[in-house]
């Protein structure tokens, strides 16, 4: 019975997870979105204009602050510690770094996603196995009940012919 409650317990904590680790990727699709949508590279292309260089950084500023807080209301709804560090690195780092980090805690999830899957079949293998061999031993049980019922009844029998016998034996003697 442990293990029935065991592996429902690991299934809704893997539902749960699953549920998150989709969040975050949205979440984390949306800023990359936004990182790599044309207005941010049309502003990356721009800001190697000397002239323009300070504009220019305060644009690239407002959409670093704009990726940021998408992941810091995700990361908030998510209650998730890695969303939140990596809006603190979009605040401070340059994109490529962020772009990295994206892709590398992508990977994460995905490693993730799959070491669960791993560790949910298995449970679900080692369930299934421990059901067929309470089965087998449930049936082995009722084989050897009915087995001792019988010797039981033939215990009984051969008493009582025994003690007929004990009777005859004493008449002749008589």
């Amino acid at each position: 019975m442990m293990l029935k409650e065991k592996c429902s317990m690991t299934d809704k904590e893997w539902e749960e997870r699953q549920k998150t680790r989709q969040l975050e990727m949205e979440a984390v699709s949306k800023a990359l979105a936004v990182l790599s949508g044309d207005d941010a590279h049309d502003l990356f292309t721009r800001t190697f204009n000397p002239a323009l260089m300070q504009t220019e950084v305060a644009i690239a500023s407002k959409k670093r602050e704009q990726a940021s807080n998408l992941l810091s209301r995700a990361a908030k709804r998510l209650n998730s510690p890695r969303l939140s560090a990596l809006a603190y690195r979009v605040r401070l780092d340059a994109f490529t770094r962020v772009k990295k980090a994206i892709d590398d805690m992508i990977a994460q999830l995905l490693k993730e996603k799959a070491d669960e899957i791993k560790h949910k079949d298995f449970c679900t293998d080692e369930f299934n196995k421990n059901q067929l061999q309470t089965e087998k031993k449930e049936r082995e049980k009722k084989d050897l009940i009915a087995k001792i019922e019988d010797l039981e009844m033939t215990i009984k029998s051969l008493a009582d012919a025994i003690a007929k016998l004990k009777d005859e034996i004493a008449e002749m003697q008589v």
